[in-house]
């Protein structure tokens, strides 16, 4: 039997009686989500922790990385089953994060991979599927019947579906060059993990409101809450209002934000002498990437997924106008002051000719009042801390004895 259920029926110790609440996020991974969220719940009085299994992204400090980048397959999985038992022992509330658990996962190829692979690395990877394929999100139900509190986030791909974008979004990003990051098959495989997830886990939370479509019912919008406002300061762009705008677009894969889109909107106003400068911010390490946010007048973020990302929460925060296609039919799903705040400058493929068009000529006073609306609009919805505050409601609800 276990503690939490020894304890409701002898009447003993309750985790609302145990203060703090001990948090595991994981796996904690780039784009710093879980990160910040462990930071802020720490701040509120939690015992709170984001772990990830192996170090890659070294510019996000809160994280427990338990092996080094490159280790190999065994020291990772012995990582992954230490983890496991911590998460038993050590923890009331187990938050996943990206749609994943803390037991493997079957590796798909996908149709950009390479054809010609060597035959160990596909004997290799069919043992590692079959081992994975045995375990597969196990341990949510595990971890749920021990008496944890089970959460658990959605970033974006690893809920969005293309069948369900194709059929009823008109710009989507699962036609084109993005079709091939949504292979056949793989909208099914999704949609099993969701399930799973839906038959165990607490609460559901979305990053991006489209999600929410394909998401069980009561699943909750998440504001990304990855970045801590003070330590981020507005910069302004250049004071010369004769200088070329300088455009940064920072895409993590080109096919599903758009970035064809917006090259060919660039090369097309430069050919007709219009003053801008483009820098296309790809696989440069994050503080490169920052450095170029404060030297720009304008980002884009994404012109085919219909939210922002945690690019456009960035350059937001450091006061710049961001573009980024927004989906109306989506909105419905966020708090109506946010809609009626939200400062992003709306385009989609066929709009953002004319939308660059506009903002590199608008006055520098425009460019900086959209800035500071922006600014304004990360520190009232993305702060970390209000997003905790939520949480730990949540938390302390999922691990209330009955």
């Amino acid at each position: 039997m276990s503690r939490r259920r020894k304890r409701a029926i002898t009447g003993g110790e309750t985790h609302r009686d145990r203060t703090p609440l001990r948090i595991l996020h994981c796996p904690a991974m780039v784009g710093g989500n879980p990160q910040g969220l462990a930071r802020a719940e720490r701040e509120l009085g939690l015992e709170s922790h984001a772990v990830s299994l192996v170090k890659t992204w070294p510019w996000y400090e809160t994280v427990e990385a338990l092996v080094e980048s490159g280790a190999g397959i065994a020291r990772i999985e012995l990582a992954r089953w230490k983890l496991l038992r911590r998460a038993f022992r050590d923890y009331d509330v187990i938050h996943f994060n990206a749609g994943k658990s803390i037991m493997p996962m079957r590796v798909w190829k996908h149709p950009e991979m390479p054809r010609r692979r060597s035959l160990l690395n596909t004997i290799a990877r069919r043992l590692y599927n079959l081992y994975a394929g045995l375990l597969e999100l196990r341990d949510v139900r595990w971890l749920k019947r021990a008496g944890k509190g089970i959460a658990v986030t959605f970033q974006g791909s690893d809920a969005r579906q293309g069948d369900f974008c194709r059929d009823r979004f008109e710009v989507n990003a699962a036609r084109g060059e993005g079709a091939a990051l949504f292979p056949p098959g793989e909208d099914l495989i999704k949609r099993r993990r969701i399930r799973k997830f839906a038959e165990n886990a607490d609460c559901i939370y979305a990053l991006n409101p489209d999600l929410l479509h394909v998401l069980p019912d009561g699943a909750k919008f998440l504001p990304y809450s990855h970045i801590d406002m003070r330590e981020w300061t507005p910069v302004r762009g250049p004071a010369d209002a004769n200088e070329p705008r300088l455009v940064v677009h920072a895409p993590s894969r080109q096919g599903i934000k758009g970035t064809r889109f917006i090259r060919d909107a660039v090369e097309r106003l430069q050919t007709e002498g219009f003053p801008l400068e483009f820098v296309l911010a790809e696989e440069l390490p994050h503080v490169q990437v920052m450095d170029l946010f404060a030297r720009a007048d304008l980002i884009i973020d994404q012109l085919l997924i219909g939210w922002y990302g945690a690019v456009a929460v960035e350059g937001m925060a450091l006061g710049k106008p961001v573009i980024c296609y927004i989906r109306e039919g989506d909105l419905h799903f966020i708090p109506s002051q946010m809609r009626e705040q939200l400062p992003i400058i709306n385009a989609n493929p066929e709009t953002v000719y004319d939308v660059l068009r506009q903002w590199i000529l608008a006055p520098q006073e425009e460019l900086i009042r959209r800035g500071e609306q922006g600014r304004a609009y990360v520190e009232a919805w993305h702060d970390p801390l209000k997003a905790a505050e939520q949480l730990k409601l949540d938390y302390e609800a999922m691990t209330r004895e009955p």
